[in-house]
């Protein structure tokens, strides 16, 4: 099982303004530097939670190109790009030319959005999301495989649509979903599912799976076919033995070790592992838990 983490390029929603590129950077390189599989990164515009200030994030295509330029082996994803905020083909061919930057190392995570605050703020509309992303879909999932595409559909046109350069590989679809209409898109397109957030595998997480392969039996899709993948949640005020938010782990190596075999032993085969508050020092706990997990 891959171990990833997630980079913040989020302002912490104190006024203190986002995490610079440079610190960024050095976040991406002692993570890679340490062993990491992969990093990760969120796809928003603005968040206006309903109390609380506003925080603001980098703008994430442009920061998915910066670290594929700054780091050489990890796999770089998003979780997930919106596909309201670009248009499908343009999204596609942004995904062909960061994985070419990379190297072939970019997972392409997208879904519908949810948070309509940025929507509103930003200029999108919000309805139709899971239709707008069907028909994203038969855009995007053809053009970053190579193919020529000519489109007609409600809210999304394109005539003889095509990638040139084209992609250097068959660039990996990652879909994260939990509704019925979702994850029959998800059984029909992606290589991998992503289902978030979570510590240690709960009933949540089985009901989640036993949806999926549902709809993978109704696409008549071998299970096998479609990679799991996991968003983990760290807390840092939690402790070996003391809780903190509900669905968390702390960051102790020994802790986040043990929840790594869990979710492998069910099959998963690559977690993000998640902390708002990241410095050196998380860090260095996610890899020596990598560490312990890998042996």
């Amino acid at each position: 099982m891959k171990i990833g983490l997630c980079i913040p390029t989020a302002d912490d929603g104190t006024g203190t303004g986002a995490p610079s590129w440079s610190h960024i950077a050095a976040q991406a390189r002692r993570a890679e530097d340490g062993g990491i599989d992969s990093l990760w990164i969120f796809d928003h515009l603005i968040h206006r939670p309903v109390s609380g200030p506003e925080e603001g994030y980098h703008e994430a295509a442009t920061m998915l190109a910066a670290l594929a330029a700054v780091t050489e082996r990890v796999e770089l994803g998003t979780l997930v790009f919106a596909t309201s905020f670009r248009a499908p083909a343009v999204l596609a061919k942004i995904a062909a030319t960061v994985d070419a930057i990379a190297g072939g190392r970019v997972i392409l995570g997208i879904g519908c959005g949810w948070h309509e605050p940025e929507y509103r703020a930003f200029g999108f509309p919000f309805d139709h999301r899971v239709g707008r992303f069907d028909e994203a879909l038969q855009v995007i999932s053809p053009l970053v495989r190579g193919a020529r595409v000519t489109f007609e559909g409600r809210w999304n046109t394109v005539a003889d649509a095509v990638l040139l350069p084209p992609p250097v590989r068959r660039i990996p679809i990652l879909i994260a979903s939990k509704g019925e209409r979702m994850l029959q898109l998800t059984a029909r397109y992606a290589d991998q599912w992503n289902a978030a957030w979570f510590g240690h595998p709960n009933d949540r997480f089985h009901g989640r799976v036993a949806d999926l392969r549902k709809a993978l039996n109704a696409a008549g899709r071998d299970p096998a076919t479609l990679e799991v993948t996991v968003g983990l949640m760290l807390d840092p005020d939690s402790s070996a033995g003391r809780s903190g938010r509900p669905e968390t782990l702390p960051p102790d190596p020994a802790v986040m070790a043990g929840a790594f075999a869990e979710w492998a032993a069910l099959g998963v085969g690559h977690v993000q592992v998640r902390c708002d508050d990241l410095d050196d020092r998380v860090i260095d706990a996610v890899l020596e838990a990598r560490r312990r997990f890998v042996g």
